[in-house]
């Protein structure tokens, strides 16, 4: 199998994965979404995947710190799950970008008393679309969090997926949340919200540069370091082969078909990453 043919197995794979998270989370399926899965990455460390982004729980003797909050919707079952877990109140929320599969719950969580932070860019882009759940506190680089004699550390390490993702390390448990900058889907670049498919390369290989074993991507099961550096490898090629698309020349309607022949774009990415990747790579 050539490297070509590969490469629209792997993407046409994830778009098939894409678009029936899509297809569920709008609710036009015949059928309801199915519940949230409650996954269990360490003793103290879940995912509770379906629906949205990925949600972290990382329990402590004092509380729960949460990693994203998918939409408004799934706010009563998060809660839920996160019950299942422990008898403790969630006291820290950490949203690793702005959109709603991922911010969604956050004005009820905040009006469970929960302290939420993000990235000052993630919040920047919250407030410039008006959304719901604005946090209180932004961070520029790092943040920590400990409760109960544990550790959460946000960094923003670059550019990609928008201008404000986060990366959230649990060092205790060699465990990151990737948000978005590593799904279970083609890659989507937010042109609009300060994405960047050229420094998206860069970004994945400063977060491989760290210490540790297991991810939890923006959506999708748990993956291991390894997945991580084959999705950076699968962005890598992505850029080198748009870049070449744009330098010949190929028209906006050309680059598209190229994109989802090779790499399964759809809707979504010729709506937010079409013409922001074509002016980006044609500098």
């Amino acid at each position: 199998m050539n490297i070509t043919l590969a490469l629209r197995v792997v993407f046409g794979a994830l778009l098939l994965g894409a678009v029936w998270t899509a297809f569920t989370q709008t609710g036009n399926g015949l059928q309801p979404p199915p519940p949230l899965a409650l996954v269990k990455v360490a003793d103290d460390l879940f995912s509770i995947e379906g629906s949205g982004g990925n949600v972290a729980v990382y329990v402590t003797d004092e509380g729960a710190i949460v990693i994203d909050d998918k939409f408004e919707r799934n706010h009563e079952e998060i809660v839920a799950n996160i019950k299942k877990v422990t008898d403790k109140p969630v006291k820290y929320l950490i949203n690793t970008h702005h959109h709603g599969d991922h911010s969604g719950g956050n004005a009820k969580m905040l009006g469970m008393g929960v302290e939420i932070l993000l990235h000052k860019n993630a919040r920047a882009n919250m407030v410039r679309g008006n959304m719901p759940g604005i946090t209180r506190i932004a961070f520029a680089d790092e943040a920590q969090v400990t409760l109960g004699g544990k550790e959460v550390i946000a960094r923003h390490v670059g550019r990609g997926h928008t201008n404000g993702d986060a990366v959230i390390f649990f060092p205790a448990r060699r465990t990151i949340h990737t948000g978005d900058l590593m799904a279970n889907a083609t890659p989507l670049i937010d042109y609009s919200n300060g994405g960047s498919v050229a420094e998206f390369t860069k970004t994945l290989d400063a977060i491989l540069a760290y210490d540790f074993d297991t991810v939890i991507p923006g959506h999708g099961a748990v993956q291991k370091k390894s997945d991580l550096k084959q999705y950076r490898d699968n962005v890598a090629r992505m850029h080198a082969a748009a870049t070449a698309q744009v330098k010949a020349g190929k028209s906006k309607d050309e680059i598209m078909k190229f994109m989802t022949d090779n790499f399964g774009w759809g809707p979504a990415q010729q709506r937010l990453s079409l013409d922001g990747m074509m002016a980006e790579l044609a500098r």
